[in-house]
């Protein structure tokens, strides 16, 4: 039987984006995706990120940071007994690199279709949730349902998907939102 899985953005989706965040101590939960990411862990969710980093590229990070900065999140979310299963990041940016390496880069679903491979991954019975267009570009490339969580900003998110054809599932006003979302599609009950 294949798994099912919820991919996750990171900065500005399970943490506060302070830009191009490298410090682990700077890593800070948004309010209530500990309860969230724990609500979709007893439904057997796997729990995956699929996180774009260019400030690798840029020089302002390293991917020693990145995966400092992965291994903090989980070490927070370890106080709940919960932790992300996988982490998939691309460093590179159409600025500064060939577009050969820019293919992992979202809305590109190559992370997501690479991960489904790794851990049989059902896309038909998985979600995507993030905070920007490219999120819910990249989860509707891949075939999954998309949640768009709209923190305290305006509509434009929404209307320029929308006039792209490629409106999120659902929009969320925050995290515990876009978990209960799911939970009730994956029941059936939307």
């Amino acid at each position: 039987m294949k798994n099912r899985a919820v991919f996750l953005d990171r900065d500005g989706t399970l943490n506060l984006d302070p830009g191009y965040l490298g410090d682990p101590d700077k890593v800070e939960l948004l309010p209530g995706v500990s309860e969230g990411l724990g609500r979709l862990k007893e439904k057997d969710f796997l729990l995956i990120v699929i996180s774009n980093q260019s400030g690798v590229t840029r020089g302002l990070i390293t991917e020693e940071d990145v995966k400092a900065v992965n291994t903090r999140i989980n070490e927070v979310l370890k106080a709940d007994n919960i932790s992300i299963d996988a982490f998939y990041y691309c460093p590179y940016h159409p600025e500064f690199d060939p577009p050969d390496k820019c293919e992992c880069r979202k809305p590109s679903p190559k992370m997501v279709l690479q991960a489904a491979e790794d851990f049989q991954i059902d896309l038909s019975k998985s979600y995507f949730i993030g905070d920007t267009q490219s999120d819910i570009e990249c989860g509707i490339n891949a075939g999954v349902r998309t949640i768009l969580i709209k923190y305290n900003e305006s509509n434009s998110k929404i209307n320029s998907l929308h006039k792209g054809g490629k409106s999120p599932n659902f929009v969320a006003v925050n995290f515990n939102s876009a978990s209960d979302y799911i939970l009730k599609d994956y029941e059936g009950e939307h």
